[in-house]
């Protein structure tokens, strides 16, 4: 299946999908990056994908910067966009185009912790469970249907840093096997809300 992966900084998420794009039958046509300096471009490069940069500063408006990335997802007939730490809030007019064909990780267990520092906030929380989630992108915020999570126990000794080390690793794994799923057409989203697996709402 083509896919577009779109990234702000060092693409870690995104190197563990071009590792295992073969394996979840993903090939990645192009990596869109918001930040001509993401160290994640050098990935795509080094793994032979192409790559385009589209800054929303350099834009009149949201709007307008992210048809430029519906041109790219267009014209390389992408049927499913991958957030891979692409750190841009998506327009109401890109997310009803491509509604149930994009999907992001975000750092906590939703629906706790939406936004930004989620580790930190977690530790001041006195969590003692943290993780990620998979989810559809919708108009809300980290607010679409969470589709699967992974989790780590806080330890007394994890700071920001350490518990987000954790939680990377943890990411690594979960998105690869949910971007799989999609790929088998195992999953897809129903009225905005729900997640259907294998037929069944979850």
């Amino acid at each position: 299946m083509n896919g577009v992966v779109l990234i702000s900084g060092s693409g870690s998420n995104l190197q563990s999908i071009i590792d295992n794009a073969p394996e979840i039958d993903l090939n990645i046509s192009c990596v869109i990056s918001s930040n001509a300096d993401a160290y994640g471009l050098k990935r795509a490069e080094k793994a032979g994908i192409l790559i385009t940069v589209i800054e929303h500063r350099l834009f009149d408006s949201k709007l307008t910067a992210d048809q430029e990335i519906m041109k790219v997802i267009d014209d390389y007939k992408a049927e499913v966009i991958i957030l891979a730490g692409y750190m841009r809030i998506l327009s109401p007019e890109f997310i009803d185009k491509y509604l149930g064909k994009i999907l992001n990780i975000h750092p906590s267990l939703l629906p706790k912790f939406k936004g930004l520092n989620t580790h930190q906030r977690a530790i001041d929380a006195a969590e003692k469970i943290h993780g990620a989630s998979v989810h559809f992108v919708t108009e809300e915020l980290d607010g679409g249907p969470v589709i699967a999570q992974s989790s780590v126990e806080i330890d007394s000794t994890d700071n920001a840093k350490s518990l987000a080390s954790k939680v990377l690793k943890k990411e690594h794994v979960l998105y690869s096997k949910i971007i799989h799923w999609y790929t088998q057409g195992r999953i897809k989203l129903i009225d905005n809300k729900s997640v259907q697996l294998d037929g069944q709402i979850i």
